[in-house]
């Protein structure tokens, strides 16, 4: 799809496919609401702005539509499974103890803060996203939660650049 398309999609259908970048409904009905967008700059500055004007319990519908690293995506579209896989690359190559050691920083992360660990993986190994697991762990509920909706900021920037690329 390309941005004129997405620019005349019925309001229903546009809003699936921002739920595919980013699960929270108040951000893609919000940013379907400013349609149509000139150009692709204005689309993500639009969503980057809604996005920082949301509630924290908008960041957290969001990110916990995220699978954990390490595991598949159980539900949401084919492309947003795609795009969750690739994003993950790095961890298919990862040796088990490794992935052992992974597994034991979401279970101490998810039971710190409520919610599972959340890092912009694309271009990161394992061993890079578990030094930054091990170093969020310290962070305070409020800081960690700040990080972890601007690293879901940087993934729906990523899917937008995606959805917008991709051609049937």
């Amino acid at each position: 799809m390309d941005l004129a398309e997405f620019n005349v999609l019925a309001l229903a259908k546009a809003e699936a496919v921002l739920l595919d970048c980013c699960g929270s409904v108040r951000w893609a009905k919000s940013v379907v609401a400013q349609r149509p967008y000139a150009d692709v700059t204005a689309l993500c500055a639009a969503a980057d702005a809604v996005w920082r004007n949301l509630d924290p319990a908008d960041w957290l519908e969001a990110i916990r539509r995220h699978p954990q690293i390490g595991e598949r995506a159980p539900s949401g579209s084919e492309a947003s499974r795609r795009w969750s896989e690739g994003e993950q690359a790095g961890v298919r190559s990862a040796a088990e103890n490794t992935m052992e050691r992974m597994a034991g920083g979401n279970r101490a992360y998810r039971e710190k803060f409520g919610y599972i660990f959340l890092v912009c993986a694309t271009g990161k190994s394992v061993e890079e996203m578990l030094a930054i697991l091990g170093e969020r762990l310290h962070n305070d509920p409020g800081r960690e939660l700040n990080i972890a909706a601007e690293q879901q900021r940087l993934i729906t920037r990523l899917r937008l650049e995606k959805l917008l690329a991709h051609k049937p």
